[in-house]
């Protein structure tokens, strides 16, 4: 029996204004070519200069997954020669990493928890970019992305699945973003993972492996893990070898392929970088960091447990993005109503907009405005399928709920004796199926509250006619 190993190492590129050792924008969209500065690209007699922001948003990390921040660690030069490393040199770190080993705890929809180790993250400069398209045959070179900050997160091996690789990335990418040391924007280039696979025997030694090189989608990365492990099943069960080398994942032949093979550490000839004394940290700035931590995750979540008394799964969802958890904690100050701003929020708002492809900061409905909509269900002005229809408009920009709500006569009939008229005229209206209920037939309860709401146009108060019906029809 095959049994998969995954260990991921992620490039995310930090918040700061400036380069990790330079003071170039890193702002992106730019111009090709006109952030790059002369200490980005190494031209003699230029000196590099370590960013202080970067070194207090690494030590927030390590704080953040319970790691041990060295408070002594060395930049090294990594040496190999590509047309968008300028300097013929990367400056990383290498034996001496500024965050040591910490833990992630991945949280799944059936309920089941697993932590991942975390081996070590370090600080990183991020290389340029080759551009292949749109030159005639020809590759072009954007420098604005060298000397950009990175922060390298390596984990253990010790995923066993696609979907456990997803649920990593997904959890420490919430991670980044409540911290906010990175925006995470895939599309971007902040947040690239490289997904080292290989297969095994279930108890034998480890395979070969091969590293998926920047993928920057968790459903590229789904579908890149599916098809390597397939990949290679199939050349171990045919007799064949794994060649450890790094492959790139093309989503449109959802395939894997070469493109070169594997360096070891030996290859880069790591070495400390001379311009660069090591970092030493003082344990007051460790102390400093350590004030700023927010609320994360994992704590929220077991807040919104206590607090709001929501299922673990519930908290989960709500705490995964901060702008969501932050969203429905606004619509509970409105509504009052814990389980019910969840529901909506998890529900008929991520419908909306997931069908529209919006992040919840760009909702046309604020939290303010969905906790005034919820207020009208609690007090029995329109029903749960009345609030659907008055929600569809307010996405569609048409005034606030009571707006909207009057203007299309949308209040729901809750006055008892204008009810019991309507269920008084509805069952002379219906003498046989009456005489088949109170005979036993009681599924025809179904039919006599169904007859009622057509002749109220569907306002009447579903609780209070089922609660009325249920004593007329009995003679109660």
């Amino acid at each position: 029996m095959w049994e998969t190993i995954i260990g991921i190492e992620v490039h995310t590129q930090l918040a700061t204004k400036s380069k990790i050792f330079s003071g170039a924008a890193t702002a992106y969209g730019a111009e090709p070519n006109t952030q790059a500065c002369i200490v980005d690209l190494a031209l003699p007699g230029v000196l590099p200069v370590l960013n202080k922001k970067c070194v207090e948003m690494a030590v927030k990390f390590a704080l953040a997954i319970d790691a041990k921040v060295h408070q002594h660690s060395v930049f090294a030069r990594k040496n190999y020669f590509y047309p968008d490393l300028p300097k013929g040199y990367q400056i990383s770190q290498f034996e001496h990493p500024i965050v040591g080993q910490g833990a992630l705890e991945l949280h799944f929809k059936d309920g089941h928890t697993k932590t991942i180790g975390i081996t070590r993250a370090h600080l990183e400069e991020d290389a340029g970019k080759s551009l292949h398209e749109d030159f005639q045959g020809m590759s072009a070179i954007d420098l604005n992305r060298a000397g950009t900050p990175l922060l390298e997160i390596v984990s253990e091996p010790d995923m066993r699945s696609s979907e456990e690789a997803v649920v990593y990335l997904k959890t420490l990418h919430s991670l980044l973003r409540y911290l906010e040391i990175s925006d995470g924007n895939m599309q971007e280039g902040s947040f690239r993972a490289d997904v080292n696979v290989s297969v095994r025997q279930v108890g034998a030694p480890l395979g070969t492996r091969a590293e998926l090189k920047n993928l920057n989608s968790f459903k590229f990365v789904e579908k890149a893990i599916e098809y390597e492990v397939a990949r290679q099943i199939s050349i171990l069960e045919s007799g064949g070898k794994i060649i450890q080398e790094t492959r790139l994942y093309d989503p449109t032949k959802n395939e894997t392929r070469s493109l070169r093979s594997k360096e070891n550490a030996q290859d880069y000839r790591y070495f400390p970088d001379p311009d660069l004394m090591p970092l030493i940290l003082e344990q007051s700035l460790i102390d400093k960091v350590a004030a700023t931590m927010p609320e994360l995750p994992k704590t929220k979540a077991t807040r919104f447990k206590a607090e709001y008394s929501l299922s673990d799964y519930d908290a989960q969802v709500l705490v995964a993005q901060k702008e969501v958890a932050e969203y429905f904690e606004m619509v509970v100050t409105t509504c009052n109503d814990a389980k019910l701003a969840a529901n909506w929020v998890m529900g008929d708002l991520a419908a909306f907009l997931n069908k529209n492809n919006l992040e919840i900061t760009q909702s046309s409905v604020t939290a303010k405005a969905l906790g005034a909509l919820l207020l009208r269900i609690k007090d029995d002005t329109i029903s749960g399928r009345m609030a659907k229809e008055v929600f569809e408009a307010m996405t569609q920009n048409e005034g606030s709920a009571d707006e909207i709500i009057a203007a299309k006569g949308l209040k729901q009939i809750s006055d008892s004796n204008a009810l019991e008229k309507i269920i008084s005229e509805v069952m002379a209206q219906n003498p046989e199926q009456l005489s088949d209920y109170r005979n036993g037939k009681d599924k025809l309860f179904g039919f006599f509250v169904g007859q009622v709401m057509k002749a109220t146009q569907g306002k009447a108060n579903p609780n209070e006619v089922n609660a009325l019906l249920l004593r007329k029809l009995k003679n109660i």
